[in-house]
């Protein structure tokens, strides 16, 4: 009988020792924290205790008598015992949450092509991270348009945008990043849901990563940080909506780095779908990461030079197919090569905020898709866009507190999305569009934003609206 068992002994033996093994690997880091924490709680006594009685031996005479005598340092001592009463506080809570954070600078989050608070899993050494952002929004548009017409677009007040991101991070190397979006605060009318991206990159460097999943495109100034902390205007530039289709994401994969002050990232991804092109830019021809046509592929690379903190310029090139094998005209399947170029500068530093923005795309085989569409007139979709914009604000307060900010900013912009047309069609004179954009935007904390804008808007056809606007956002 006993031999019988015996081997049923010898497997309960080892599966014993491997959970005494596992409990061990488990039980021991959580000793030693603890002991860390008593440690850190007996120093927090003693600097309180010491507190104590320099507070009581520094009040004035007939307020509770001093049991003790003045120690050297008075008032200064005091603050000096507080600071280190509040390091050490913050060391037991890094204690009891786990592992510290790693800090990722500014600079190091938009060099993985980020935004701050879309960073956050890069700060975790291991485990789940949750961040996100969102801005509710009013519009008031003028009664009367550039001609003097009357106009009937009333007042809007919409919860735009609440977005989630949600990360986690497997090891040292493997990290998966989310962005989930809700619009319009309810499916039930015009809002959807969406995942703006998801990836998984492979960290094989400090200063190299490989990524691969649904991807922000590389474009511009806003696409990849589109944070409403992240710029000035309470509605994003029209370049950056219409032409670089902000906020725009494909799927597939690439390299993202950085050399010393250079940063880049390059991918392929599905190329865009232009079913979606309009006279009105390119915005409808995303494809989102939903079901995508990939027939025709896609490159897009991005380069940036940062000298110093705070000052960025350089450029990106997208090209690719949108045809995406749904036309042929004549026999001929049409590729509709779209190339879209863009250059970029900004400085932040000292109260300052300055950025520029030149875009230009093209649209190949153009007069045959306006035929195989259907689209005549000024409903056709441009052979050549092109926009651009200067903006300028200065934070008031930056000489006095880093906390709160008051910025004053100004933005003249101009975008074309029917710069040219194929021969035998006419483009639409509204297309050609003039902005003015004069604002104020207040920060009473770093995650928290009140803006406040008036659009002078012109065009071509002299319907330009003006537009009142003002939005609260939040990012964390």
């Amino acid at each position: 009988m006993n031999e019988v068992n015996l081997p049923r002994v010898k497997e309960m033996n080892r599966a014993q020792s491997v959970l005494i093994f596992v409990l061990t690997l488990w039980v021991v880091p959580l000793q030693a924290r603890a002991g860390q924490e008593d440690e850190l709680r007996k120093r927090i006594s003693e600097f309180e205790a010491r507190l104590q009685k320099l507070e009581q031996a520094t009040q004035p005479p007939g307020k509770n008598p001093p049991t003790a005598e003045p120690q050297s340092g008075g008032t200064a001592e005091i603050q000096e015992l507080r600071r280190q009463l509040e390091v050490i506080a913050q060391e037991v809570e890094k204690l009891r949450s786990g592992e510290p954070e790693i800090e990722i600078t500014d600079r190091k989050a938009k060099n993985l092509g980020l935004g701050s608070s879309a960073a956050s899993v890069y700060r975790k050494r291991q485990g789940v991270s949750i961040a996100g952002y969102g801005e509710m929004t009013y519009e008031n548009s003028a009664d009367r348009n550039e001609s003097g017409n009357a106009v009937r677009e009333g007042s809007r007040l919409d919860f735009l945008r609440a977005v989630l991101y949600t990360g986690y991070r497997f090891n040292e190397k493997f990290v998966f990043n989310s962005e989930i979006e809700f619009e319009h605060a309810s499916t039930g009318k015009t809002g959807e849901v969406a995942v703006e991206f998801a990836y998984i990159d492979y960290l094989a460097h400090k200063n190299l990563a490989f990524r691969g999943g649904l991807l922000l495109v590389p474009m511009g100034l806003t696409n990849e940080f589109h944070e409403p902390n992240a710029y000035l205007g309470v509605r994003r530039s029209a370049t950056e909506s219409l032409i670089i289709p902000s906020t725009w994401a494909e799927n597939g994969f690439g390299v993202v780095g950085s050399a010393g002050p250079l940063q880049y990232r390059a991918y392929v991804v599905n190329g865009m779908d232009a079913g979606g092109f309009s006279s009105d830019g390119l915005r409808e021809g995303r494809q989102e990461g939903s079901e995508t046509k990939a027939t025709n592929l896609a490159f897009v690379g991005r380069l940036d030079i940062v000298p110093v903190p705070g000052v960025l310029f350089g450029g990106a090139l997208y090209t690719g197919g949108s045809g995406q094998g749904q036309f042929i005209e004549q026999g001929r399947d049409l590729k509709v090569t779209t190339t879209i170029g863009e250059a970029h500068a900004q400085i932040q530093a000292r109260g300052v905020d300055l950025r520029g923005l030149y875009a230009r795309a093209s649209v190949g085989d153009v007069a045959a898709l306006n035929q195989a569409r259907n689209l005549t007139g000024g409903s056709a979709v441009g052979g050549l866009m092109q926009g651009g914009y200067v903006q300028a604000g200065y934070n008031v307060l930056s000489q006095y507190t880093e906390s709160i900010r008051l910025t004053p900013y100004y933005r003249f912009e101009r975008v074309n999305t029917q710069k040219e047309v194929p021969l035998g069609f006419a483009s639409d004179p509204a297309t050609d569009r003039k902005f003015h954009t004069l604002g104020l935007e207040f920060r009473p904390v770093q995650g928290v934003v009140l803006k406040s804008d008036y659009q002078w808007l012109k065009n071509g056809a002299r319907t330009g609206l003006n537009q009142f606007n003002i939005s609260l956002g939040y990012a964390f």
